[in-house]
């Protein structure tokens, strides 16, 4: 979290860690607590990714391209269906059998969804939107991951302006959580 760059790049390398975080699970030994803790840290950080693009880089999608609004519509409509799978990983154990179809229909729908933004949306972005534009989309995105809840949330609103007034309250109260219960660490 907190990477650096322009919006793209700091997005980008989110991708790559929650990438990642996919190539651990697939490694920790089945019904294990390491994969139990691994799906942990890839919920927080998919989490965290939604809620900052959702409240800055899908407005700005709004704003800058054609067809923007469309667009920025079929992207939140995929962190739904993502935020609705880690809601439901979340009340599984890794011994349960339907933790390893949740995770993978979590890495399908997740690995859809990077491609299109790495393919579609961002080099639609770049050419479109000036550079200061992106930098400054980088650090709100940084900032708003800092204060962005780590649990899913399906039924919080995803766009502005009630989903900037709501999601740092309960980012508050999911990191309150995660320190009581040790997730996360």
């Amino acid at each position: 979290m907190g990477h650096g760059g322009d919006v793209i790049a700091e997005l980008t390398t989110d991708h790559r860690e929650v990438e990642d975080l996919f190539e651990q699970l697939a490694n920790a030994a089945p019904g294990s607590e390491r994969r139990k803790h691994v799906a942990d840290a890839l919920t927080i950080e998919r989490v965290r990714h939604s809620v900052a693009e959702e409240e800055h880089l899908y407005p700005a999608v709004r704003d800058h391209l054609d067809g923007g609004e469309a667009l920025a519509d079929k992207e939140i409509s995929d962190h739904a269906g993502v935020e609705k799978l880690l809601k439901d990983l979340e009340q599984h154990e890794s011994s349960d059998p339907d933790f390893d179809r949740l995770v993978a229909k979590l890495k399908t729908e997740v690995t859809a969804h990077v491609q299109d933004e790495e393919n579609n949306l961002f080099p639609r972005l770049r050419d479109s939107v000036h550079p200061y534009v992106l930098e400054s989309l980088g650090d709100k995105v940084r900032e708003a991951k800092k204060t962005a809840p780590t649990r899913p949330h399906p039924a919080a609103p995803s766009t502005p302006p009630a989903n900037k007034l709501l999601a740092p309250g309960l980012g508050l109260v999911d990191r309150a959580r995660d320190y009581v219960t040790g997730r996360g660490r």
